[in-house]
């Protein structure tokens, strides 16, 4: 299964965090580095919608309130497979960057 790199943001902090749980509001600062951010009620429901698909998918555990319609993630917390799937991610080779750029023809 292909994670998202939000996703793999997500399982790396929780891997790397030394408590036991870990606050959702650290990872709104996956949004702080980039260039491009969205408004941040938008930012709030993608984090929300990927802590979901992780906890469907068995690598995390959600701590919060659930209401007859709604579920409030406040902490997480890795699973099993959830810890292995970060020792993963953290040995994983971070891809560079490659840019073409036109060559320079040299002068006679």
């Amino acid at each position: 299964m292909p994670f998202s790199p939000l996703q793999k943001y997500i399982i790396k902090q929780a891997g790397e965090n030394t408590k036991n749980r870990l606050s959702r509001h650290v990872l709104a600062q996956y949004y702080s580095n980039k260039k491009k951010t969205q408004d941040p009620k938008l930012q709030t429901k993608i984090i929300t919608k990927s802590l979901e698909r992780l906890i469907n998918q068995g690598y995390l555990v959600g701590f919060g309130q659930k209401t007859q319609h709604k579920l409030f993630i406040t902490h997480i917390k890795l699973t099993l497979a959830g810890k292995k799937m970060a020792k993963k991610f953290s040995g994983q080779q971070a891809e560079l960057p490659i840019f073409k750029t036109p060559r320079l023809k040299a002068k006679k």
